[in-house]
């Protein structure tokens, strides 16, 4: 299936849904263009970024909007990026009280220009977060560091909650995927991260209809929990443009609960799974949902 072809398919109705604009989604997105702050609900596109704005939450992409590396499926911008801004952690700290969040998630673009992939930078957001909210609770979606253990540990040793890392797709997509990742490194990410502190929930995602099969998306998730992965986020993939890799299938909700319910099966204590769940959709009810 080409791009082109694939940009003519029409969505099917469960992919379709109202847009809730209105004062707080407004006075949301003013707040963030004020205060010079990205999010990954703009820059990715997200189908969510109405509802989640319109709700008071959305997630905060730190370290810029240009990434280095060049994923097919991410419309995020990529290229050489702009030098870290030192005072990004306090702003999105101020924006994180300024909505009044019990729960921040932070992202990042992935920056291998970078000694430490931009570790500190996390650590740093994570603690100027809980200087201006103490209890608030912070989530944090990570890139590979490259394999830098002691970059890995940085942002443990930060007080967070959940440590995200996103397996996106199955191994053997990797290369039209994800070319400049690699699948067992961020497996083994995973691993490493409950090993260092059990006490933080590990989080991983995928995303659905890149061409997997199932038996292709049962191993993964095998190899997930056998990570120690603990929450699950199942999405469908949704082309951003005709420039990027085409949706081979429209997974219909049914199935997103099937995957759901085999997950739970295999031992994650919660998941995510759905048409429209995105890493970080929701992730406040999901973290909750586990079983301490």
């Amino acid at each position: 299936m080409t791009a082109e072809n694939s940009t003519r398919i029409r969505k099917p109705a469960w992919l379709r849904q109202k847009l809730p604009v209105g004062a707080a989604y407004e006075h949301v997105r003013a707040m963030l263009k004020e205060n010079r702050l990205h999010t990954v609900c703009q820059e990715a596109k997200c189908p969510n970024m109405w509802q989640c704005f319109s709700r008071q939450t959305s997630t905060f992409l730190i370290l810029g909007p240009r990434c280095t590396r060049n994923c097919r499926f991410c419309s995020v911008e990529h290229g050489t990026p702009v030098p870290p801004d030192p005072a990004e952690p306090g702003r999105v700290a101020d924006a994180v009280k300024n909505m009044g969040l019990e729960y921040a998630v932070i992202t990042s673009v992935t920056r291998d220009d970078l000694p430490d992939g931009g570790a500190q930078f996390f650590a740093q957001t994570v603690h100027e977060i809980h200087n201006a909210l103490p209890d608030a609770q912070a989530e944090v979606l990570i890139p590979d560091f490259q394999g830098n253990a002691d970059a890995l540990q940085t942002v443990l040793d930060s007080g967070i909650a959940v440590l995200n890392h996103n397996l996106e797709t199955v191994p053997r997509l990797y290369p039209s995927v994800r070319p400049e990742a690699i699948y067992r490194r961020s497996l083994d990410l995973l691993s490493q991260a409950k090993k260092y502190n059990a006490a933080i929930a590990t989080k991983s995602g995928l995303m659905l209809g890149l061409g997997e099969t199932s038996d292709e998306i049962r191993r993964t998730l095998e190899d997930l929990r056998n990570s120690g992965c603990d929450l699950l986020t199942l999405g469908q993939y949704l082309q951003p443009s005709a420039s990027h890799l085409p949706v081979e299938r429209f997974i219909h909700p049914d199935e997103f609960e099937m995957w759901r319910q085999t997950a739970l099966e295999m031992g994650f204590a919660a998941v995510a799974s759905g048409p429209f769940v995105r890493s970080s959709y929701h992730a406040k009810e999901l973290f909750c949902a586990m079983a301490f």
